[in-house]
């Protein structure tokens, strides 16, 4: 029978106390995201592998069952400001082909 250190047990037990918040791609997402969290005070860990999530693809970031509402507004928040800068980029990027495209001939 092995034995689990006093150490392991208490992470184990303080994770059990955190769900899923959102799958990240790769790591780089997964600490921005916790991140992102912990600078709103909410507590934040990353899980890269866990049997229960063995199915889902990516990297677990996972807060306190209380916090969960809150940190999904957090993060879509951030997201959809991702969404709107990659937009104005975007728009930034085609303005040298609009300029081409008007000519001051009218």
């Amino acid at each position: 029978m092995t034995k689990r250190s006093k150490k392991t047990q208490k992470l184990q037990t303080k994770l059990q106390e955190f769900v899923v918040v959102a799958f990240a791609e790769d790591l780089e997402q997964a600490r921005d995201y916790e991140t992102l969290l912990k600078s709103n005070d909410i507590p934040a860990v990353i899980k890269e592998h866990d049997e229960e999530l063995a199915n889902a693809k990516g990297i677990a970031v996972m807060v306190t069952e209380d916090l969960l509402d809150e940190a999904h507004v957090v993060i879509e928040s951030q997201d959809a400001y991702d969404d709107f800068y990659d937009l104005t980029l975007d728009d930034e990027d085609n303005s040298d082909l609009d300029s081409d495209f008007f000519d001051d001939d009218f």
